[in-house]
């Protein structure tokens, strides 16, 4: 299933590629705009709480995913019950970035290509200091049990993510890249005013954490890995459907 929630953003050019999108598409999808905008921690929460306690997905509105994305996603989650958010490798990731960490980085390789590479890779999932706001699937039964997103101190997504991210690591759920999937995206996460200001004071360790992975790179043996068998590649085809084959 597919939820496109729109929290007053969306114009009517947008609006209207969506209504032709919910026409054609064979999946299960709806979308919702909200009368007025309530900001985007808030209206992603709102979201999840609708959803219960079943697992999601979370795409960023630039995201363009390699196939593949959600079905190794769920994969990585099923593998180990103590993964509560699996974040996909992605050319402007931070913690999960790739070829470089911490950098944006355009790709010119067709996403088709990107799939393949991963596919390759070793399946035990590394652990990640937090979740990344580009794409990643929670576990509902584990953000349920903590509250939700805290919508109310955050304004952002992507500071509301990295906050469900230490609560969740705090009760001794694993925050893991899954390293056979891949989305693309034009830009990093942004955090809105104030947003780190509450975080560092919440979290006191969490910028010298961070520092600390993007330092030392332990995933940089991996890194390295995708980029041989990425070399490896014949061309693939293009992207298919964005959620062909998706549950």
């Amino acid at each position: 299933r597919v939820w496109l929630a729109d929290d007053a953003q969306a114009g009517p050019r947008a609006t209207d590629m969506i209504q032709r999108w919910l026409a054609t598409t064979p999946l299960q999808a709806a979308y919702t705009r909200r009368a007025a905008p309530i900001g985007e921690a808030a209206h992603i929460d709102e979201a999840l709480r609708a959803c219960g306690d079943a697992d999601v997905a979370v795409l960023a509105s630039d995201a363009r995913p390699a196939p593949g994305w959600l079905e190794r996603l769920c994969a990585c989650m099923a593998r180990d019950p103590k993964v509560a958010t699996a974040t996909p490798w992605s050319n402007a990731g931070e913690a999960a970035a790739w070829p470089r960490i911490g950098e944006i980085v355009p790709i010119a390789d067709a996403p088709a290509r990107l799939a393949r590479a991963c596919e390759r890779l070793p399946a035990p999932a590394p652990d990640l200091p937090a979740a990344v706001a580009h794409a990643v699937l929670v576990r509902g039964r584990a953000r349920v049990a903590l509250g939700g997103l805290d919508g109310t101190s955050y304004r952002s997504w992507y500071a509301a993510l990295i906050d469900l991210s230490l609560r969740l690591s705090g009760m001794g759920w694993r925050n893991v890249l899954c390293q056979d999937a891949f989305v693309l995206r034009d830009d990093e996460g942004r955090a809105a005013d104030e947003d780190m200001d509450r975080l560092s004071v919440r979290w006191p360790a969490w910028h010298a954490q961070l520092a600390n992975f993007l330092m030392h790179d332990p995933l940089q043996a991996m890194r390295r890995q995708l980029a041989a068998e990425l070399a490896g590649l014949d061309h693939a085809p293009p992207q298919p459907d964005l959620f062909a084959g998706s549950p």
